[in-house]
């Protein structure tokens, strides 16, 4: 094995450091998911931790590391949610003033969450990168210390106390999964288990759209990626840490990746079926297990990294969640324009059990002829089958259908 910097007492150090800080959070069975698989599935609930993620360990300990002169001069950071938040607080915490550089994007209860922890907020640029390259100007200027949210040892020794609580938590383990940004939390939990756990599994999961660790992986180095994009914002990360890759070549047993549908039903399962609030990036893990059951050795530990999620954001993954899972149904139905060609054609839908959620008319469109309409419907459905009989109905009944 080889040697890293950091030990397994420096990260039961971490541990009795954040006692007190950071919650011990629970460990919850699921059902549902244990039966997809063939195996007890558990859940690792960093969602209910302190400022609804994860980041809040590798930020204390972290911060509680600098030396009275570096506390004295502040520390800054930049983010678009969660690392915001567990550093506004890790600085609070320890007396230490942060400034945090956020995205004019960014959602305003994540804006308003990093303020109220303590943080003085700066909106700068488009997106985190900007962010980024604002706060380092700012750490250059004012002498504040920059905190890295994953490329740091401190960081990573924080993240390695999830590994330890899954271990004291669930110690029959075979496999843990675990989202994959960056990769700070993915290197902590393989740091801390594989010298007490060879034999576990420690597999991360990163969204198809935003996965940097296959090529880099591939190319024994970080490599950047030219174009990211997913809804799972915090795994949206264009280029492994050097220090966290460096760690997961050498002892994490691999990465899976998931789709956006994938990730828009696992968000929805964990609401309706576990009960829990969680953010596209935390339900990455679940969305690997709906992909591939089969393909994990279990007990599986899910690592539920984050809950904080826009209610905007919310809104439109469950939509598209529901969607995915054949419960939300969009139609266009060509009928003639006449009095009581709608009405026939709900009559259809009433016979089918089928929920008309919204109705518009379309009347400018030069493929319709002089005498027709199209209809824009959509439903609420009941799953798969039930969408393939409504549209079978609507054909039957000598409608022009098109998704």
């Amino acid at each position: 094995m080889q040697s890293w910097p950091i030990t397994i007492d420096d990260v039961r150090g971490a541990q009795k450091m954040l006692a007190g800080v950071a919650r011990v959070t629970t460990m919850e069975g699921s059902r549902y998911l244990s039966g997809l698989v063939g195996a007890p599935v558990r859940l690792k609930c960093e969602n209910l931790q302190r400022t609804g993620s994860f980041k809040l360990r590798g930020a204390y300990v972290r911060i509680a590391g600098l030396s009275p002169v570096e506390r004295a001069g502040g520390v800054v950071a930049a983010s678009a949610g969660n690392h915001a938040q567990g550093v506004a607080l890790a600085a609070s915490l320890l007396g230490v003033h942060s400034t945090v550089f956020m995205p004019l994007p960014a959602p305003l209860p994540k804006v308003a969450a990093t303020r109220d922890y303590g943080a003085e907020v700066r909106l700068h640029g488009a997106n985190v990168d900007e962010a980024l390259q604002a706060a380092q100007r700012y750490a250059e200027t004012t002498g504040a210390v920059f905190i890295h949210p994953f490329d740091h040892w401190d960081v990573i020794t924080g993240q390695a106390t999830v590994g330890l609580e899954i271990l004291e938590q669930c110690p029959e383990v075979r496999t843990i999964l675990v989202g994959v940004g960056g990769g700070g939390l993915l290197a902590g939990i393989a740091a801390a288990v594989k010298p007490l756990r060879p034999d576990v599994k420690v597999i991360g999961v990163q969204a198809a759209g935003a996965a940097a660790y296959p090529p880099s992986l591939a190319a024994g180095r970080p490599m950047s990626l030219e174009h990211v994009a997913t809804m799972a914002d915090g795994i949206m990360v264009g280029r492994p840490g050097d220090i966290p890759f460096e760690v997961i070549n050498t002892l994490a047993d691999g990465i899976r990746t998931v789709s956006e549908d994938s990730l828009s039903r696992a968000l929805l399962l964990s609401l309706e079926r576990l009960k829990l609030v969680v953010e596209p990036a935390g339900a990455s893990p679940v969305a690997a297990l709906l992909e591939q059951p089969e393909s994990f050795e279990g007990p599986v530990v899910a690592v539920l990294s984050g809950g904080n999620i826009d209610p905007q954001l919310m809104q439109r993954v469950l939509r598209h969640g529901l969607a995915v899972a054949g419960r939300y149904l969009s139609l266009r139905v060509r009928l003639t324009d006449r009095p009581g060609s709608l009405a026939d054609l709900l009559g259809v839908l009433t016979r089918v059990d089928a929920n008309v959620l919204d109705v518009a008319h379309v009347r400018i469109d030069p493929r319709l002829g002089l005498t027709e309409v199209e209809v824009d419907l959509h439903l609420e459905t009941k799953g798969p089958e039930h969408c393939a009989l409504v549209v079978s109905e609507l054909r039957d009944a000598r409608y022009v259908v098109s998704h």
